[in-house]
């Protein structure tokens, strides 16, 4: 049997939403999990989600902006928006020094059997620059050696194109991957969609078919709403992901 990638990414710290995710990738099929980063923020349960995507799927994991804010305690926090630099601060409060200590090692950018993983872009991965356009997805092919790299930041699926008349970009799709291609995916996310669908999102690859297939699942918003409003984080954290903003 061929490996069957999940690829997650932007969980954070969304226990609900995670714990859905992976039944469904295990109905699915899926023999390992891979990780583009941001385990953490926004969320409840960082403490958690990190056991989960460290401890129990022992998973190929890079750093996002979240993980990176969290964990690098020296991080200037007065550029942030108030309520943004209140869920760092509680987040840290939250961890271990062992989990603080994950988060920062974690790679900018790591290959794995085949296809590469990143945060925001392979050009610089470090900048945490946001992809919307087919000209912002560009740089990132001139680093990308692989036919695939799955990436997240925006938690908008879809998937960018490198072809002979420049970058196009597809609506997320089911697709058999083609000799040639090269394709920079985004695989939406699943603790916190900002594409107006709440549903959780992430992504199935087939290696031996080929195939890549995009999920979306409904979990229990309300309960996730509730555990965030429990603990005291800002209203925004929870009114967003009832309508997937």
């Amino acid at each position: 049997m061929g490996r069957v990638y999940a690829i997650l990414g932007d969980i954070h710290a969304n226990i609900d939403a995670l714990n859905v995710v992976l039944e469904d990738a295990r109905a699915q099929g899926v023999t390992h999990f891979v990780c583009v980063g941001d385990v953490v923020g926004y969320n409840s349960a960082p403490a958690e989600c990190i056991r989960i995507v460290r401890d129990e799927l022992r998973c190929p994991c890079v750093r996002g902006n979240h993980d990176h804010y969290v964990s690098y305690l020296d991080t200037n926090l007065s550029d942030f928006h108030p309520s943004a630099a209140q869920v760092v601060e509680w987040t840290r409060s939250q961890l271990s020094d062992e989990d603080i200590q994950w988060l920062h090692d974690l790679p900018l950018q790591k290959p794995v059997m085949g296809f590469m993983l990143v945060h925001a872009t392979l050009d610089k991965p470090n900048h945490w620059g946001y992809v919307f356009e087919n000209s912002q997805a560009e740089a990132n092919f001139s680093y990308q050696y692989t036919q695939l790299c799955f990436h997240g930041h925006t938690h908008v699926p879809i998937i960018y194109s490198n072809e002979p008349g420049g970058v196009v970009h597809y609506e997320a799709r089911d697709f058999t991957l083609e000799l040639g291609q090269r394709l920079f995916i985004n695989v939406g996310s699943v603790g916190q969609p900002r594409d107006g669908d709440p549903r959780a999102s992430y992504v199935v690859y087939d290696m031996a078919n080929r195939h890549v297939r995009f999920r979306r699942l409904a979990y229990d918003v309300e309960a996730a709403m509730a555990r965030n409003r429990a603990a005291g984080l800002p209203e925004k954290c929870a009114a967003r992901l009832a309508e997937g903003r």
